[in-house]
C-alpha cells in the first residue's frame, strides 16, 4: 500500500466485519466508478481471509477486475505508511457499532449498511440474488457519492449528504 496522498484523488475505505462480500463489492465498484478521482480499499474487523466466491462472480459478471481483491484486517490502514483516508464507510451493522481504530487525518465517516448477502439462507439462486441486490445497492450509493460536488460543498453539508446516502436504500432486510 502506498502511503502517499494525492490531493486530487480521495482515498475511501469500506469496512465490514468479515471483508468477504459487501466491502469487497464496494471497493471494486468505487475503483471503477470513481474514474481516477477516488481510490477505494476495503477491510474487516474480523476478516474471513477470503473473498466470497459469489462476490467474485457478480464482479466478473459486471466486468470488474478481481485479481487484487483480498480479505484483510482494518489495522492495515491504521499502520505507518498506510494510505491517508479521506472517507471511511461502514457497510454492515456490526462494524458500525465496533470500536474502530483512530484513522490518521480524521477522515469523514458514514454508515452505509446493507444486509449481508453471505448470510442469506436458501438455494443457490436465492443466495446469488442477494449478492446481485447488494451489488445494486452499493452501485446506487456509490454513483450518488462520486457525483457529489466535493470541492464546493462545506464539511457539514457533505456529512449530511453522506449520511443521507446511507439511508436511501434499505439497510436491513
Amino acid at each position: 500500500m502506498d502511503g502517499n496522498h494525492d490531493n486530487n484523488v480521495k482515498n475511501v475505505l469500506f469496512l465490514c466485519t468479515g471483508n468477504s462480500a459487501r466491502s469487497i463489492l464496494a471497493e471494486a465498484i468505487l475503483n471503477r466508478e470513481g474514474m481516477g478521482r477516488f481510490r477505494a480499499f476495503s477491510a474487516g474487523s474480523n476478516p474471513t481471509g477470503k473473498v466470497h466466491p459469489y462476490a467474485v462472480d457478480i464482479l466478473k459478471l459486471n466486468n470488474h477486475p478481481v485479481e487484487d481483491l483480498r480479505s484483510k484486517a482494518w489495522d492495515e490502514f491504521a499502520e505507518e505508511g498506510a494510505p491517508e483516508l479521506d472517507f471511511v464507510f461502514t457497510v454492515c451493522d456490526n462494524a458500525a457499532g465496533e470500536v474502530c481504530p483512530i484513522w490518521p487525518g480524521q477522515p469523514m465517516t458514514a454508515h452505509w449498511g446493507v444486509p449481508d448477502p453471505a448470510a442469506v439462507e436458501g438455494n443457490e439462486a436465492e443466495k446469488r440474488l442477494a449478492f446481485a441486490d447488494t451489488y445494486r445497492f452499493m452501485t446506487n450509493r456509490i454513483s450518488i457519492f462520486v457525483n457529489l460536488p466535493l470541492t464546493s460543498i462545506d464539511k457539514l453539508s457533505l456529512q449530511a449528504r453522506l449520511d443521507e446516502i446511507g439511508q436511501q436504500f434499505p439497510d436491513s432486510a
